[in-house]
């Protein structure tokens, strides 16, 4: 079994039957050692404490089955802001706020999402400002984006 199944097996009975996911683990060399980077979300957001704890936890399970045999140093966290939404429970998570989209072909677009379904996503576009007469067209501008075709999405973080 390969290192990252393995540490998914032993974080498994630390979800809590689902209430929170896994959105990533990253393995990143540092200085004569290796980082493994958990990112975990949940519906309701996780707290650095809920994260301390999951790390412990694995942590301690990870050495007692001596399953890493380098070096390592564990870090389990929520994915930041600067983090691209990838799955369709984050999607959701995230349904009314507004999103910078970058499709697979290069093109973006910044829009509020408002529907995330389990293989694509709706965003509602702004109407463009410099028309003074607005089509019918226009006042409905919500693309259905599959999310193969996302290449990232980023979260705009509003300061008004």
């Amino acid at each position: 079994m390969a290192f990252k199944e393995q540490i998914e097996s032993f974080l498994e009975p630390l979800l809590e039957d689902g209430k929170y996911f896994i959105v990533d683990i990253q393995f990143k060399p540092v200085r004569g050692s290796q980082k493994v980077l958990i990112l975990l979300d949940s519906d309701e957001g996780i707290t650095i404490q809920e994260c301390a704890d999951i790390s412990r936890q694995l942590g301690n399970d990870l050495e007692a089955a001596e399953v890493v045999e380098t070096a390592y140093t564990l870090e389990v966290s929520s994915p930041g802001l600067d983090q691209s939404l990838r799955l369709p429970r984050q999607f959701r998570k995230n349904v009314g706020r507004d999103l910078k989209v970058t499709l697979t072909s290069g093109e973006s677009m910044t829009g509020t999402l408002v529907e995330a379904k389990d293989d694509s996503i709706v965003l509602q576009l702004p109407l463009p400002k410099k028309k003074k007469k607005v089509t019918e067209e226009e006042q409905d501008l919500r693309p259905e984006i599959a999310l193969g075709n996302i290449a990232k999405a980023l979260v705009q973080v509003s300061f008004k």
